[in-house]
């Protein structure tokens, strides 16, 4: 056989090979493609099935427990404040809340927090129940899914757990707790403040921004360090900041004005009249500080007698005044100052001061300082198990700065108690809290925001 012939037998056997398995390959294809397959048996109807229930039309979608998940967070303490909250709201609604749940899921990535509302199997109530919450703007999404009764009673005792956790007082107390183990929590509670402000969640102020966690963190730093540097109470200090603007740097009041005898420097001039002028008194800031106020503060500075180089430079006014470089940095200051001071004019009486802060201390407005104890307490309650949460078994730092506690009201002298219900401390006793017995309920939440009427020019003896 000569080479020529080989080669040609040899591609022709090659062609043939070629294409048997192009052939047998087309028809494995077309066999796989039409073959008749069967399909899954299954005992639940895909297609929703209507039935009558107490003489009403329902339309059941699940075979078991129905529930939506509505929210998810890698942070316990942010799951719980989320909870609570949408729980506050519902019950606002006059909504049932006792099917919502919270729960914890273990993840590769770590435990996993998440909200659900267990609902009734029916298309026609379920589906509008949780799609109002997203219309709301209370959530961001929804998924139903099924539960077996094994899973709800498990999750059920689950978010019994969570409110138990958060409900029972704690060893380690507000005052107890050092600056750098306190930071983040309420660097967090600030962040979920500014989040839940009605203006945010209603759409209805495009200058309200909820607070990002490097201001939030920053702003916590500013509260700590301004509360530790005139003695105040943290837990109320937080509550002007949440009473006031919710932490966010949002100017308000724009219309207030005043009259005064005459313009000083960086007023803004609205209307002279014989021997006065009128000028704008908007609030600035985190803090709602009305410009009169601020200018009453700065005199006060001025006057101080501390050592202001401990603060933070970030912290410290100015010797002069000037309204367009001040920051919330420097309102934050400020209105330590102003509550410092009316601390001492009401001999230590927190809720006359607060009260003052806000009415003036001719007239303190004793609704304001109802509605700003009722957020310290809740603030209270929750950065005390947030920390817990965090160590249990955690002390504080000697070189960490402890948060100063209320101080007492002055009692009469048959008086058995050593402190006043507002979680004072002794003076005999200044680094041991003693604590109200009572603790708010697992489904209490911060009081809702009523907008107090513009605040007067802040007076040291209203002359």
């Amino acid at each position: 056989m000569t080479l020529k012939s080989f080669l040609k037998k040899l591609l022709r056997y090659t062609l043939c090979l070629a294409a048997g398995l192009v052939t047998f390959a087309a028809c494995g294809y077309t066999d796989y493609r039409l073959w008749p397959l069967d399909l899954p048996a299954s005992a639940h109807p895909r297609i929703p099935v209507t039935a009558l229930k107490n003489k009403r039309l329902v339309v059941p979608f699940s075979p078991q427990v129905p529930a939506a998940e509505i929210a998810t967070f890698n942070d316990q303490l942010e799951a719980f404040l989320r909870f609570e909250y949408l729980r506050g709201r519902e019950a606002r609604e006059g909504h049932d809340t006792s099917h919502m749940y919270l729960t914890a899921i273990n993840t590769k990535k770590g435990p996993q927090y998440k909200i659900f509302v267990v609902t009734d199997n029916d298309m026609l109530t379920a589906f509008p129940q949780v799609a109002s919450l997203e219309s709301r703007n209370l959530i961001k999404h929804y998924e139903f899914q099924s539960w077996s009764q094994k899973e709800y009673n498990y999750y059920q005792g689950q978010s019994h757990t969570f409110d138990v956790a958060y409900d029972v007082p704690t060893d380690q107390k507000l005052e107890a707790i050092n600056s750098s183990k306190m930071l983040p929590a309420l660097a967090q509670f600030l962040i979920f403040k500014s989040q839940t402000d009605n203006r945010v969640v209603d759409a209805t102020d495009t200058a309200a921004r909820p607070l990002t966690r490097e201001q939030a963190m920053q702003l916590a730093a500013d509260i700590l360090d301004v509360a530790h540097f005139y003695d105040l109470p943290l837990d109320y200090f937080m509550g002007v900041g949440a009473m006031e603007n919710d932490y966010m740097d949002v100017d308000g009041d724009l219309t207030h004005a005043v009259w005064k005898k005459r313009a000083e420097r960086g007023d803004i001039v609205l209307q002279r009249a014989r021997k006065r002028v009128k000028v704008s008194d908007y609030a600035m800031g985190t803090w709602q500080i009305t410009r009169e106020t601020v200018r009453a503060a700065h005199q006060l500075y001025l006057h101080d007698k501390r050592d202001y180089s401990q603060l933070p430079a970030r912290l410290r006014p100015s010797r002069e005044l000037d309204f367009n470089s001040i920051n919330d940095a420097v309102l934050t200051t400020y209105a330590g100052l102003l509550l410092r001071d009316l601390l001492d004019h009401f001999g230590g009486d927190v809720e006359k001061a607060i009260g003052a802060y806000n009415g003036g201390v001719k007239t303190p407005n004793p609704a304001y300082a109802s509605s700003v104890k009722n957020i310290a307490d809740y603030a209270r309650r929750i950065l005390e198990h947030a920390t817990v949460q965090d160590d249990p078994n955690a002390k504080s730092k000697p070189s960490d700065k402890s948060q100063p506690s209320a101080p007492c009201k002055p009692a009469p002298s048959n008086d058995t108690q050593n402190a006043s219900s507002n979680n004072c401390v002794a003076p005999a006793a200044p680094n041991t809290a003693t604590p109200n017995g009572a603790t708010p309920s697992a489904t209490t939440t911060e009081p809702t925001q009523n907008p107090a009427p513009p605040k007067p020019p802040y007076r040291r003896t209203d002359d």
